[in-house]
């Protein structure tokens, strides 16, 4: 497995980004080409290049991206008017960064998700 992504180079202070969070375990920062006012990207820092590879013995590793979003929407301010969280897998799915990562979107009203790419 790769740790020579864009996320481990950030993880590893090596390119700059605007951490929002971090502990032992996971890292948060703003996306640099934003789709939606707010956009942040919770990442772990354990190598796992997409979803298909999460350790069946580890599904925590979901759980905390997850509950770190929450608690940063709510921290923020704009959990009780919504806000979209996300993850792709491989090339169908919309996946670009090979390191699994969780997408949280919010700041205005989001669009009809699910549609297909023309």
């Amino acid at each position: 497995m790769s740790d020579d992504t864009i996320f481990h180079k950030i993880i590893r202070r090596e390119i700059p980004a605007d951490i929002v969070y971090e502990d032992d375990d996971l890292i948060a920062f703003r996306d640099i080409a934003p789709q939606a006012p707010v956009h942040v990207l919770f990442v772990p820092k354990r190598t796992i290049p997409t979803l298909n590879e999460l350790p069946a013995d580890a599904p925590e590793i979901i759980g905390r991206l997850a509950v770190a979003a929450a608690r940063y929407a709510q921290q923020q301010g704009f959990a009780e008017d919504g806000y979209r969280i996300v993850m792709n897998c491989n090339g169908h799915g919309g996946q670009t960064v090979f390191q699994i990562h969780l997408h949280l979107l919010a700041g205005a009203q989001l669009g009809r998700f699910g549609t297909p790419a023309a």
